[in-house]
């Protein structure tokens, strides 16, 4: 079984670009591209297969059809056609507004839903570019909500200048945002929870502020405060350059001149591949080999036993399992 494309959902925001779309390499009639869901199983918003025998199926059909062969067993078997991963390109014109995501318990609990813990690997940025991540000072829930009332929150809040090659985690409970000029792969658990603490005094397109979630935030907050909030790996060539190892996911960072070998024998699991630099092709033990380029995601099925990463010239991949 061959690795499966997926035609993006790209996602207008006020705070969205042009970037995504000539990274892409798609034409576009829009200058607003905040995301592209990669692949995505949040309903209403499920990707769909781009090409082959199974174009035009949803991701949740497919593995209602394929199950464990696509997903892996033990996946299948937990998560059943609900597709665990989120995954994502994110270009920030402007600064996001500060968030926070409840965790599994309390998101169940309010919405019926899963939490949301995630991470940005940064693909590129522009000079000056920041993100904010974690508190920078101790705070109770009653000083938080003081700081949201009186527009300081952004004081109490570490901020980082970034380059491309920055990693950040970000466990649900995590205050945090983008900010301009930051373009990051996103992967993260299925959700669409999120708390909006901050956003500026913006407008919405209706010209009304758009709605804060402050009481609601006030527990899903984790006040603990760290030393630093970066993620720090050793980057290296051709080899794999293992990331973020979290219940929710694996990453990994692959950063090719000369092909490579995984060995996916062990791995119940699906494995995604996003293609963050150049081009090449992916080989299973199959012999199906399927191109890659930049800003591509491909989704390797769980019955691939070994992968091969070919690249054309420069190949630096961004991939995930559970």
């Amino acid at each position: 079984m061959r690795a499966f494309k997926f035609t993006p959902l790209l996602k207008s925001m006020i705070w969205g670009g042009n970037r995504i779309a000539s990274y892409k390499g798609i034409a576009v009639d829009r200058s607003d591209i905040g995301e592209s869901w990669e692949l995505s199983g949040v309903k209403g918003d499920e990707s769909v297969v781009a090409e082959g025998e199974y174009a035009g199926m949803t991701l949740p059909e497919l593995i209602g059809q394929l199950k464990g062969e696509l997903v892996g067993h033990a996946v299948y078997e937990r998560h059943g056609t609900e597709f665990p991963l989120l995954v994502k390109f994110i270009d920030a014109r402007q600064d996001l507004s500060i968030q926070v995501h409840p965790n599994d318990v309390l998101a169940r609990m309010r919405h019926g839903k899963n939490g949301k813990t995630e991470m940005w690997y940064v693909v590129a940025a522009d000079r000056g570019a920041h993100l904010k991540s974690g508190f920078s000072e101790q705070l109770t829930p009653a000083e938080y909500e003081r700081k949201v009332a009186d527009h300081t929150l952004t004081d109490a809040l570490c901020d980082y200048s970034v380059t491309a090659g920055d990693l950040f985690f970000l466990p649900a409970g995590r205050v945090h945002a983008i900010c301009a000029g930051t373009f990051v792969a996103e992967i993260q658990q299925t959700s669409d929870v999120t708390y909006r603490i901050y956003d500026y005094g913006r407008t919405g397109a209706d010209g009304k502020p758009r709605e804060l979630h402050t009481e609601l935030a006030k527990d899903a907050i984790d006040y603990t405060v760290l030393p630093d909030y970066r993620s720090h790996y050793v980057a290296a060539k051709n080899r794999e350059v293992p990331l973020v190892s979290c219940p929710y996911f694996v990453t990994s960072l692959y950063d090719l001149d000369r092909a490579f070998v995984r060995d996916l024998s062990e791995l119940d699991s699906f494995l995604i591949v996003m293609c963050i630099e150049g081009s090449g092709a992916l080989c299973d033990d199959e012999g199906n080999e399927m191109p890659i380029r930049q800003g591509e995601t491909l989704l390797v099925p769980a019955s691939a036993r070994l992968l091969r990463l070919l690249p054309d010239e420069h190949l630096k991949l961004l991939t995930g399992h559970l």
